[in-house]
């Protein structure tokens, strides 16, 4: 998920201040598409807060723990490639990327014997890649419509900055640095004085400015979660965990525009050069039950509060331009570090993700009411979240920073919206061997954009003698959008995505007492 801007967006932005935190970022830790799991769950498509017994459960429902009666422990490397195409202004674009993770991955405790209407407790500890941000983007296309620098005018026009000189200094993270690479100039008046400023880089001579989009992200969101299950008459399960999830984000993008055609006069090209780094840790917390009314019926429902991080951002922008000889000669080139004591832009803030909420069923197909009797089953999820609820706050006291992140999640209600997210699962039994399919569908964030992620998935798994081998693939299938820019008084271009994943996921366990 990546920037969609509104106008309110930009009286925060253009104020001088250095923040760097947008709506994006709260969406691409609050938009998680099942990207964990054991293979076995994987295979399911993501479904089980109802099945129970599945190591998957400490992380989707932890009242599914309540089903073990031994112990166990679980390995899951995952391999995930990704294939980016993008549209942008008529024009495609490709580019991939691989990465190995470690996803699902701990143990699980099951006490023995009954205590009354308590047939057991279970304790669980594990980690699981709930968010996998490696991935690589590109696009490029001509513009005969705006430039990225206009960008720079805006800033300074709607800070009424008359002074060369504060156009050269107070806006570190932004026009200073087009300004002395002399992307953007002033516009003499009367007596010497600031009229306005100007951009070389002109999308009406020619056949327009050449546009280019280069970006790689990597990183991540692992969770540690330790949860309780409880089974109470082999009826009622119920379950909490806390969690804690280690976020880690970094991006790395190369926006560059060119005069293919040379025919404009003081310009031939600019690259804007970022790179930022987020880091941080959360907690949250998970609730649910199942209740069973029969062997082959379980009800599921969970809660998941929302997400408590504390963050902090290193940011660094630096331009190139070369202007054919306006200025001086060669190419030129300033960062923010050269406007910031040499320093990168350092931002610590808190945000909150959304609650969610799950409903979930299971039929098994079985024979009688033993496991080993069982033939299968069908699981199914469907669960609610609204991304409107996502929110920053500051970290600390300043009454500026208040204000804007006050305003970033006004803009964020506008933005963003409710969505229904939707899994289905199914698993045969042949003896020591087992078959799985399954599917989801992972709804709009968006209130005006269009943007959806869908999977599907098969995988089969063997088990025998305490030691049980699950392998999975999934192929998952994203729309989305990126503005490269946005301007206030000009259309603004989003490039079209669509990622296509696919990850292939293997899990390794152990019954550690029978």
């Amino acid at each position: 998920m990546r920037r969609i801007f509104f106008t309110g967006l930009f009286l925060c932005l253009i104020s001088g201040l250095a923040f760097g935190q947008e709506p994006a970022d709260a969406l691409r830790y609050s938009y998680l598409t099942g990207q964990g799991g054991t293979a076995r769950n994987q295979a399911l498509g993501g479904a089980g807060a109802s099945l129970g017994g599945e190591f998957t459960s400490l992380f989707l429902n932890p009242a599914g723990l309540g089903f073990y009666r031994t112990s166990e422990f679980v390995v899951t490397p995952m391999v995930r490639a990704n294939s980016n195409n993008a549209n942008y202004l008529g024009e495609n674009s490709n580019a991939t990327k691989s990465k190995f993770t470690l996803s699902t991955t701990g143990f699980i405790m099951p006490t023995s014997g009954n205590r009354g209407n308590v047939r057991n407790v279970t304790v669980g500890f594990g980690i699981n890649r709930v968010a996998d941000f490696n991935n690589s983007i590109s696009y490029s296309a001509y513009n005969n419509q705006s430039s990225y620098a206009e960008q720079y005018l805006e800033e300074l026009i709607s800070n009424n900055v008359t002074n060369a000189n504060d156009a050269a200094q107070n806006f570190p993270f932004g026009a200073s640095q087009a300004f002395n690479t002399f992307l953007i100039d002033t516009v003499s008046g009367a007596n010497g004085q600031v009229a306005g400023y100007q951009t070389f880089a002109n999308p009406n001579l020619g056949n327009g400015l050449l546009q280019s989009m280069s970006m790689q992200t990597s990183g991540g969101i692992t969770d540690a979660s330790l949860g309780v299950g409880v089974n109470l008459l082999d009826k009622w399960y119920f379950g909490g965990s806390l969690s804690l999830p280690i976020l880690r984000y970094e991006r790395n993008s190369i926006y560059g525009e060119s005069d293919p055609t040379s025919t404009m006069p003081n310009f031939n090209f600019f690259n804007a050069i970022e790179s930022l780094k987020t880091t941080g840790v959360g907690v949250n917390g998970k609730f649910g039950v199942i209740y069973s009314p029969e062997p082959k019926v379980r009800i599921g429902l969970a809660f998941y509060t929302p997400t408590f991080y504390q963050l902090t951002d290193l940011y660094n922008m630096t331009i190139v331009a070369d202007m054919k000889g306006y200025g001086d000669q060669g190419p030129h080139q300033m960062s923010s570090t050269n406007l910031n004591d040499g320093q990168l832009l350092r931002s610590r803030y808190n945000m909150t993700t959304p609650l969610r909420a799950i409903l979930s069923g299971t039929y098994f197909i079985s024979t009688g009411e033993e496991v080993q009797q069982q033939k299968g089953f069908v699981t199914a999820d469907v669960e609610y979240v609204d991304y409107s609820k996502a929110a920053f706050h500051s970290a600390s006291n300043d009454e500026s920073y208040k204000t804007y992140y006050s305003s970033i999640n006004t803009l964020m209600d506008q933005m963003y919206g409710k969505a229904i997210n939707a899994r289905i699962g199914t698993e045969l039994k042949f003896n020591l061997f087992m078959v799985r399919f399954g599917g989801a569908y992972y709804g709009n964030p968006y209130q005006t954009e269009s943007a959806n992620t869908m999977k599907a998935s098969g995988g089969v798994g063997y088990r025998n003698r305490g030691f049980f081998l699950d392998l999975a693939y999934t192929y998952a299938h994203q729309k989305d959008v990126d503005y490269p820019y946005v301007l206030q008084d000009k259309p603004n271009n989003p490039a079209f995505l669509n990622n296509k994943g696919s990850y292939i996921t293997l899990t390794a366990g152990f019954k550690l007492q029978q």
